[in-house]
């Protein structure tokens, strides 16, 4: 598997399923801000209110030829194995990147089970051969990297954005860069030191150097 980051924002995703396993499919894509369409006749509680929101598109009916014309990503989730590997069969055809339900041979793509604190994001994949472990991995990963990796990665993100607008050559930057992440930082950041923090960063950036240390939203 290549494993990449991708922004889906705006784009259509379709699901073809309405139980539990589509709706945690539909709020994962609504998230990062997909456009999602799902397919099936019946949904969950929580996904008919989204529908009647208007904040997913709904087809009251089962899965057919041409409904994945406009997808960039498919997501098979029906209790069907006949219907999850009809629309693999399509989708695969149409070009498109499909995802089945406990079926890694018919996918073309995998969904890693993800840490995330603020833009930091660490995925975790067994390439579909158990989700139960990659999750696992997941929580252990959660307790070793908690909201001061978020703090700490939006903070490390202004000031490169800063020393790379400013006039400082490339030696001067990477000088910069490698000086900056001091060894007790996160725990400056996880106690709320911030004036410690603050006279790390004028060491190191300077006298006038002067940084909203408050937790981005992590949400």
């Amino acid at each position: 598997m290549y494993h990449l980051s991708l922004n889906i924002s705006g784009q259509l995703c379709i699901i073809v399923g309405g139980g539990k396993v589509a709706e945690r499919k539909a709020l994962s894509l609504l998230k990062a801000g997909a456009q999602v369409r799902l397919i099936s006749p019946q949904l969950t509680d929580a996904l008919h209110e989204l529908a009647a929101a208007r904040q997913i598109d709904w087809l009251p009916r089962c899965f057919e030829l041409g409904d994945l014309a406009d997808a960039l990503l498919v997501f098979a989730a029906t209790d069907s194995a006949a219907a999850n590997k009809a629309a693999a069969q399509e989708a695969k055809a149409a070009g498109k990147l499909i995802n089945v339900a406990d079926a890694p041979e018919l996918c073309s793509f995998h969904v890693p089970a993800v840490v995330r604190q603020g833009d930091l994001s660490i995925a975790v994949s067994t390439n579909g051969k158990s989700p139960a472990l990659a999750a696992r991995i997941r929580k252990e990963l959660e307790a070793e990297y908690g909201p001061e990796y978020a703090v700490l990665l939006d903070l490390l993100g202004r000031v490169r954005a800063e020393v790379l607008a400013g006039t400082a050559d490339g030696a001067a930057r990477r000088n910069l860069f490698e000086n900056l992440p001091h060894e007790d930082i996160l725990l400056w950041i996880k106690t709320g030191q911030k004036e410690r923090l603050r006279s790390w960063l004028r060491a190191v950036l300077g006298p006038d150097a002067d940084y909203d240390l408050s937790q981005p939203d992590n949400s």
